[in-house]
């Protein structure tokens, strides 16, 4: 599996740590990878690019 790297802002990921580990997570990487998967599904529940759209502006993603 190729892994890429992203930089997140040191309070974000203090409280990413913690939650993870609240959770019963192995790693923040998994913690982050699952949290990932379920806004993923969320959006492609959607039928076409403009309910695409409209879920992305109803999470607050896009403007």
């Amino acid at each position: 599996m190729a892994q890429d790297k992203i930089k997140i802002e040191k309070a974000l990921l203090d409280k990413v740590r913690k939650y993870a580990e609240m959770s019963g997570y192995s790693s923040v990487e998994e913690f982050v990878t699952h949290m990932l998967e379920k806004e993923l599904a969320k959006i492609e529940e959607a039928d076409s690019e403009d309910e695409i759209k409209k879920k992305l502006k109803g999470l607050g993603y896009i403007g």
